[in-house]
């Protein structure tokens, strides 16, 4: 027996709701934090780490820097002994990746990209991320993640014992959600349990001898770089609001008063200083090699312009894929030579890629001054209410495609604001669960420019660093997208 949606959505709220446990005695009292549901065990963590990081050494650039490595991994040990949780043997390393960015694994294999060690400004930055990293480890948010994944999968089964905890399962659960390596459920988390990181960070790091306040000056000096430096726009895409996190950290920080600083590792300058002489690797993995989850052709790291004829948009695009343009039109398709699958009555089936066209809405109040070729005028609407007329125009073509509730929320593309949602559901011909991110973009006319982002839902987030790299680089002509 499966779980229905209903009563799937309302485990989940409640899953949710015992992730955080705070409670606070007086002044002095730091939060109690503790872990969420897990259908793994402490040893499966172990067993899903040490595979995942085998796979990410395969997969993204290693600095190799011994210096490097020597410092983080006596920094990290330093903090990790302060770690909440199971006694797991941390281990952490440098990739040679310039995003600021850091990730952990399950059962204590932790990351720390090259960008993000020259980008902090002294030891108390850096131990005050590497604590967050150490923390999502601790409270085993990895297979937090992986458990909530499987479990709308398997339904009651899993809750009524089914589910065999031995490591002989281990295996085909994982490859059932995504898999070993960089799987997507280990590098993006709820809010909640990025607050619940930045709560156990800023304890590790008081008891450990560091002032938690330096984690919340990094938070603050992300929050002013946000719009100017890429890189910064790139670790906020999947975290929450610097501002948010910075009072958060202050606030527990209060809790501790007094406490015993200890003395620096002391290399902090000395490794910064190497990795300015180090050269970036030949080819760097956007989003940390997402697409080795990939059943195509992975995506290439190399990335081409699509100029519409007409000018009135551009957008990036991966050098192996290909562009089919509307020849009378508006619109292109852009997908993987592996993208499009002929069906048995002959028609075409998008299964990976990306549409983007202009969409004139139905509904809402009649624009006086736009004719369409048959001279009907066209309909105008707010940015909500064209989102909306797109949508239903979509589920008449595809009525397996159903909104997913809470998906939708506001957004901006290329300084216009937007609309984003995810449409799911089986599709008949592939007989596939398909996800279907939607972005719509206003116009001064009151018509949107669209962008559909397609994949199979197991797969999509493999290609989400791809997609959001097109996405962010859409630029949209306003004065002629409308003609």
């Amino acid at each position: 027996m499966r779980l229905p949606i209903c009563t799937r959505s309302w485990m989940s709220a409640a899953l949710a709701l015992a992730m955080l446990a705070v409670t606070t005695v007086g002044a002095e009292a730091q939060t109690r934090l503790r872990s969420g549901f897990n259908i793994f065990s402490v040893n499966q963590d172990l067993e899903i780490g040490r595979q995942s990081a085998a796979e990410v050494e395969r997969t993204i650039p290693m600095l190799n820097d011994p210096v490097a490595d020597r410092y983080v991994q006596s920094l990290g040990a330093r903090l990790a002994a302060q770690a909440p949780g199971p006694r797991f043997d941390y281990h952490f390393r440098v990739t040679n990746q310039s995003e600021i960015n850091a990730f952990a694994l399950p059962g204590g294999y932790v990351y720390v990209n090259r960008g993000l060690l020259t980008s902090v400004q002294d030891e108390g930055e850096l131990a005050g991320v590497l604590a967050h990293e150490i923390s999502h480890v601790a409270l085993r948010h990895p297979t937090n993640q992986a458990s909530k994944a499987y479990l709308a999968q398997a339904g009651l089964g899993v809750l009524g014992g089914v589910f065999g905890r031995g490591s002989s399962s281990t295996g085909s659960i994982m490859n059932s959600i995504g898999g070993f390596g960089l799987n997507t459920l280990f590098l993006r988390f709820s809010r909640t349990a990025e607050s619940q990181a930045d709560v156990a960070g800023t304890q590790i790091m008081a008891k450990a001898g560091y002032d938690p306040l330096d984690m919340a000056r990094f938070f603050a000096i992300l929050g002013q770089q946000s719009g100017s430096n890429n890189r910064v726009a790139t670790f906020l895409s999947d975290h929450p609001a610097p501002s948010d996190r910075e009072a958060r950290v202050r606030q527990e920080a209060t809790y501790f008063g007094n406490y015993r600083r200890a003395q620096p590792i002391g290399q902090f300058a000395a490794v910064q200083a190497r990795l300015g002489r180090v050269p970036a690797p030949d080819r760097e993995i956007p989003g940390y090699g997402y697409a080795r989850g990939l059943s195509i052709e992975p995506p290439s790291p190399r990335m081409r312009t699509f100029q519409q004829r007409d000018n009135s948009y551009s957008i990036p695009l991966p050098e192996n894929w290909v562009v089919s343009e509307d020849p009378e039109g508006f619109g292109a398709t852009i997908v993987p030579r592996q993208g499009v699958q002929t069906t048995a009555a002959d028609e075409e089936d998008i299964s990976y890629g990306v549409i983007i066209n202009h969409f004139v809405p139905f509904e809402g109040g009649l624009g006086d001054n736009l004719i369409d070729p048959g001279s009907a005028p066209f309909g105008t609407s707010s940015l909500e209410q064209a989102t909306a007329d797109l949508v239903r125009q979509i589920q008449q073509a595809n009525p397996y495609l159903q909104e997913e509730q809470g998906s939708e929320h506001r957004t901006t593309v290329d300084g216009a604001r937007s609309i984003e949602l995810t449409l799911m559901g089986r599709s008949p011909r592939s007989r596939r669960y398909e996800r279907t991110q939607l972005v719509a973009r206003e116009l001064g006319d009151g018509h949107i420019v669209y962008v559909l982002m397609v994949a199979p839902d197991n797969e999509f987030e493999a290609l989400r660093p791809t997609y959001d790299r097109m996405l962010q680089n859409l630029r949209v002509n306003d004065s002629v997208a409308h003609n």
